[in-house]
């Protein structure tokens, strides 16, 4: 890590941006009753995905999920780390939306 930078990216939110690229830290929670995205939970946002937590495919689904709602392929999202955890960051190129609890959060901490 170069000297000076923060350990946590997104700093106190759970998102930031790095030029046109949206970093966000997720908090995921495989196998739910339906594609969600939640509340944000302390630096992390939540979000549900229906698919089984088998092999990283739950993040895989998580990302098509995803990509829509930001307005992006699934290409422009990169997973930094955590394929196969709860706890990850995505890097989302150039997102053309973002959904509401984004908006929420901006407000919040005067992005």
């Amino acid at each position: 890590m170069a000297p000076g930078r923060p350990r946590n990216a997104t700093g106190e939110s759970f998102f930031a941006w790095d030029g046109d690229t949206l970093i966000v830290n997720i908090l995921g929670k495989p196998a739910a009753s339906k594609d969600a995205i939640g509340k944000p939970k302390g630096t992390q946002l939540k979000v549900s995905v229906t698919a089984a937590p088998k092999g990283g495919k739950a993040t895989d689904h998580m990302v098509r999920f995803l990509a829509p709602l930001f307005g992006v392929t699934v290409a422009d999202i990169e997973v930094v780390f955590g394929q196969e955890n709860v706890n990850k960051q995505l890097r989302i190129r150039a997102p053309r939306k973002l959904p509401a609890v984004f908006a929420q959060e901006a407000s919040v901490w005067n992005f």
